[in-house]
């Protein structure tokens, strides 16, 4: 049912004691049908159907869910954003509301651009304000000390607007290597700043206590030192402020300022929201060249994963009375897909290609359709989400809906583990890992899905094998171009193509993507600047950048390397 590798995952993380994946998958399944209970439905039998698609991993919910399912007031969401206030005791409370979130197993983000900025007059004490970045070291430490539902880590998100006085602080805030480790970083970019940017004009950084403009700078210098320290070492990302807000469902409700620690999930202030995904590599039919999508089971598993994931808002029991408001008040649900690197491997398709990006649109736009189609039946039969009527979902035609959001791609990190494939719509790392994990442990694999594809075409020598397990890529052997061109692996697409997919997927889903545009080592500033701008140019909600090697511990490398192994 699940690899080595997924069960000393599951083992370490997810599975009570003696419990087998079977019975975890059971555990999340009764628990979560009991919803179906409140609206007269058939809840034995939805239970039934939940733990079928999980077993056969098919579908699976985010981590929480799997982790605390069956426990008494259990948290199953995976991303919150808390409000940061330009006060003392609100800067504290939402620290003390942090820790309760990241206990019960919760990641959580925050926009630190309300802070007034360092040296400001603080006129209730007639002190000086030590500014956002102080804070952020202070989160830092606290998460540091609090384990996400006892089994990992805290993790958090910090955005800082571009037009923030402390902005340059903010973005070399991680240069020392040890610093921040318990937060990733986005710049929230503006319209404004990449129009000034692309002009080459001054900008202003304005204060946000009080709204007036404090300096002017040049905005290509800004821009460059944002290129400069993403090189460097991957942070800060962007998050672009106006395409998120573009499509915000419940603008009535506020404006978003922050995503979850993984950047895929802008949420208001108190929000929270549940995630799935679907396993693209289960509804592939047919054999060797005749493999098709089989669209009709895809839907079926979007259907059911849409009613799942909204059953889990039902039943949930959210950590503070603010979150459980906010939620309840827009119902967002998202799910995702995962394995669509060995989609396009098994259909033959190369990653980096015009057909490859077609059919991410093709896919994604049937899953936020049916999974649309699904919520405003819902919406239909159980009520849609109290803020319906200020949505914008009255003005396109709809008499229901029971969600505010349906799709995201989140990053599925040890949930594609479990399900045997590649995570989200991430192109393969390499066709062989070593991947630390477990308190700096190595896990050991090799794509399945890639042997089989070369055991179909006869290319499956020891040589290759041997490349495969060593070097993780194919590279340089002597293989048809084709071949190489399909089984190619993150730093060997080009870059362009990292940031095409993601904007095709960006185009059909309702809130973001996770994705990291993956560079080799050699790449240069000018090659992160051209990532930056076409992302910007072509919708995308955020970006991110990995350049090789540019940090002295990966989580993710190539080729089975065995030093503190596990498997």
């Amino acid at each position: 049912m699940v690899s080595t590798e997924a069960l000393t995952v599951l083992r370490a993380r997810y599975l009570q004691p003696d419990e087998t994946p079977g019975d975890m998958f059971r555990r999340v399944a009764e628990h979560v049908a009991q919803a179906e209970e409140l609206y007269g439905g058939d809840a034995a039998g939805a239970a039934e159907e939940y733990c079928r698609m999980m077993t056969e991993l098919a579908f699976l919910p985010n981590s929480p869910t799997l982790i605390n399912a069956g426990k008494p007031r259990a948290q199953l969401a995976a991303c919150f954003v808390l409000p940061l206030e330009d006060s003392l005791p609100g800067i504290f409370e939402t620290l003390k509301n942090t820790a309760l979130i990241q206990q019960s197993g919760g990641g959580t983000g925050f926009s630190f651009s309300r802070l007034r900025p360092e040296g400001d007059v603080v006129a209730s004490t007639g002190g000086v304000a030590s500014g956002p970045v102080s804070f952020l070291h202070i989160y830092d430490v606290a998460t540091q000390v609090v384990k996400q539902g006892a089994v990992r880590r805290g993790a958090n998100m910090a955005v800082l607007r571009v037009d923030h006085p402390d902005i340059e602080e903010f973005i070399v805030a991680k240069r020392r290597p040890d610093a921040l480790n318990n937060f990733n970083l986005s710049v929230g970019i503006t319209g404004e700043f990449m129009d000034a940017v692309k002009a080459g004009a001054a900008f202003g950084l304005v204060n946000p206590h009080g709204g007036q403009v404090v300096r002017t700078l040049a905005a290509r210098d800004l821009f460059g030192l944002l290129v400069r320290m993403a090189w460097e070492n991957g942070e800060p990302g962007l998050f672009f402020l106006d395409a998120v807000n573009r499509t915000n469902p419940t603008p009535a409700l506020g404006a978003f300022e922050a995503p979850n620690p993984c950047s895929e999930q802008p949420l208001l202030p108190y929000e929270s929201c549940v995630l799935g995904s679907v396993n693209l590599t289960r509804v592939i039919t047919g054999q060797g060249r005749e493999r098709r999508i089989d669209f009709a089971k895809l839907g079926g598993l979007v259907r059911s994963g849409v009613r799942f994931l909204d059953n889990i808002v039902e039943v949930n029991h959210h950590p503070l009375p603010q979150v459980a408001e906010a939620t309840r008040g827009t119902r967002k649900v998202g799910l995702g897909v995962m394995g669509l690197a060995e989609t396009f491997i098994l259909l033959g398709i190369p990653y980096a290609s015009r057909e490859a990006v077609a059919l991410t649109e093709t896919i994604l736009g049937f899953v936020t359709r049916e999974a649309r189609r699904m919520s405003a039946e819902l919406g239909e039969k159980r009520g849609s989400f109290p803020a319906f009527a200020g949505s914008v979902y009255p003005r396109q035609g709809y008499r229901a809906m029971r969600n505010a959001t349906v799709t995201t791609i989140a990053p599925t990190g040890t949930i594609s583990i479990i399900a045997g494939c590649s995570s989200g719509i991430e192109p393969l790392f390499a066709l062989s890992l070593s991947r630390r994990v477990l308190e700096g442990k190595v896990l050991t694999s090799a794509s399945p899905t890639v042997e089989l594809y070369l055991e179909e075409r006869g290319l499956l020598t020891a040589k290759v094998r041997s490349a495969i397990e060593e070097r993780g890529t194919l590279a340089g052997t002597a293989l048809p171009e084709e071949v190489r061109r399909v089984l190619a692996t993150a730093h060997e697409i080009a870059p362009y193509w990292h940031v095409a997919q993601l904007a095709a997927a960006q185009r059909h889903v309702d809130n973001g993507v996770s994705k990291t545009v993956n560079m080799p080592r050699e790449a240069t500033e000018q090659d992160v600047a051209d990532i930056f701008r076409q992302a910007f140019a072509s919708g995308c909600k955020g970006v991110t950048v990995y350049r090789d090697g540019s940090r002295d511990k990966q989580v993710l490398t190539g080729g089975m390397r065995c030093e503190d192994c596990l498997v």
